[in-house]
């Protein structure tokens, strides 16, 4: 038998746009081209099209289907839309583009693009870093960017920034590179060692949205003094992949099986900060004690049903409703972050959990939110536990690990 001759794929080639996609890219050069029969300046040109930051593909489609067109002033107007670029997929298209267009006969003067080799102290490609903690349960979490000290004049920017008033400490650190275990050591110790590096552009929008919204926090004038330096090297906010779009869609069929599998995701050592503290769940401790002690003689059954009570009750007064933005904010960012790490299918459990906290239509009959109730749940797991006498291997306690039942069988 023959054998077939493999063909090799086209590692560089562009995926396909989706047929909306398609659509909405005819109609923009179907607009650049009747603007150029009618002769329009390159700022009418440019209302006709748009340029996506988030999405480097639909700027490749358009980059290509633009210089397509052969115009005189398509290689000013490429420059316009994409000159600016920092990544390196739309740079390097955009200078294949202008050299198909001299190619083609399409004059495209020397000096249309900035000369990158002059920008002094431009570190070399993959030199650039960050890293950023999960997010903890009051909001907040730690940005380092790392990059060579001729840019920011210092190796480290480590922020602690907090989702709902900004920044809270921004320090500049030049650390030499034989005390830089030192400092990663330095978070190891503080428990703070599960770093992870999201695309830099949304490190710095988590920066830069600490620094909008309040600009009068401590630190931000640090920040503020850093920022077109940081937009240059990390890349601006509005690059940053955009959490709906990049994590993948919840199947409604699956929406109720996610939210139940969401209580065990609760007991996760990400989500430990997000337990409330001794103080906290004092009360909610006694109301356990007092069914446990109560002289009536209960069920199985009907203690399930007080205990359920005081977990929907402790969850509704630790979580109120107006911060369940809060929590549902941190629970898509914290989706994201599993995203990251390779962890899809808690990464989706985060997220259907995530959206039944955003949803203002939520149900009252529907019960509290299965992954708070599960952070009370085992809050009071750990409390009973810590209360009764040592000598008790196997203590009478009243609740189970979440996803078990409510019960402890001695």
């Amino acid at each position: 038998m023959e054998r077939r001759k493999k063909v090799k794929g086209q590692s560089g080639a562009t995926p396909s746009l989706a047929p909306e996609a398609e659509a909405r890219l005819a109609g923009q050069v179907a607009a650049v081209v009747v603007a150029l029969d009618a002769g329009a300046d390159l700022a009418a040109l440019t209302e006709r099209l748009t340029p996506d930051p988030r999405d480097p593909q639909w700027d490749l489609h358009l980059m290509a289907a633009i210089g397509a067109l052969g115009h005189p002033l398509i290689p000013a107007l490429l420059a316009g839309l994409f000159g600016e670029a920092t990544d390196k997929v739309r740079r390097k298209a955009l200078k294949k583009t202008l050299h198909q267009l001299k190619s083609r006969g399409v004059a495209v003067p020397e000096d249309l693009l900035p000369r990158e080799e002059v920008r002094l102290g431009a570190p070399r490609p993959g030199t650039v870093a960050v890293f950023v903690t999960p997010i903890f349960g009051n909001g907040e979490s730690y940005v380092i960017l790392e990059g060579p000290p001729e840019v920011l004049r210092g190796n480290f920017l480590v922020s602690l920034v907090n989702d709902r008033e900004g920044f809270r400490e921004c320090v500049l650190l030049n650390i030499k590179r034989q005390r830089q275990a030192e400092f990663w050591e330095h978070f190891r110790k503080q428990g703070l060692g599960d770093l992870l590096s999201p695309p830099p552009a949304y490190a710095v929008a988590m920066l830069d949205a600490a620094y909008t919204a309040h600009s009068e926090s401590p630190g931000a004038s640090q920040y503020g003094v850093l920022r077109e330096k940081i937009f240059q090297y990390w890349g601006r906010p509005e690059a940053a992949p955009d959490l709906e779009l990049t994590l993948p869609a919840v199947n409604p069929g699956e929406q109720a099986r996610l939210l139940e599998e969401s209580r065990k995701l609760a007991l996760d050592p990400l989500f430990h900060s997000w337990l409330p503290g001794p103080e906290e769940i004092a009360p909610w401790l006694a109301k356990l004690q007092e069914v446990q002690d109560s002289p009536l003689v209960l069920s199985d059954q009907q203690k399930q049903v007080r205990i359920d009570a005081v977990l929907d009750e402790a969850t509704s007064a630790l979580y109120p409703s107006e911060t369940r933005n809060d929590w549902g904010r941190r629970l898509l960012t914290m989706a994201y972050y599993l995203h990251l790490k390779g962890r899809e299918e808690d990464s989706r459990t985060a997220r259907a959990a995530a959206a039944e906290l955003a949803d203002p239509e939520r149900s009252s009959l529907a019960g509290e939110n299965p992954f708070l109730k599960g952070l009370v749940q085992f809050t009071l797991r750990l409390a009973w536990e810590a209360q009764q006498p040592k000598e008790e291997a196997s203590p009478s306690g009243l609740v189970a690990p979440p996803g078990e039942g409510l019960l402890i069988r001695s």
